[in-house]
């Protein structure tokens, strides 16, 4: 039983990681094609102890973005320093 779980855990961290790479966006993929990183995942993922797929996890997806850095708050008029600006 101790010989199985290692190649169980090998085996679903590439399907978790081929899946994750292929709904991607291209967008969301960097430092390769989508491709180039899916075939790593499938060549390295069970042969070479998941070596594609970490490396995939590691250096290929983007981490999405959690709070809300991104957005821009709304502001009224009389608080907006660029509408102050052009009065």
């Amino acid at each position: 039983m101790s010989r199985v779980i290692p190649i169980i855990l090998i085996f679903g961290l590439t399907l978790y990681a081929l899946i994750d790479c292929a709904r991607a966006d291209e967008s969301q993929v960097k430092n390769l094609p989508k491709w180039g990183w899916l075939l790593i995942i499938i060549l390295l993922g069970p042969a070479l102890f998941a070596i594609g797929p970490i490396s995939y996890l590691i250096a290929g997806r983007n981490k999405p973005k959690r709070g809300r850095a991104g957005k821009r708050r709304i502001l009224p008029p009389d608080d907006d320093p660029d509408f102050l600006r052009k009065l």
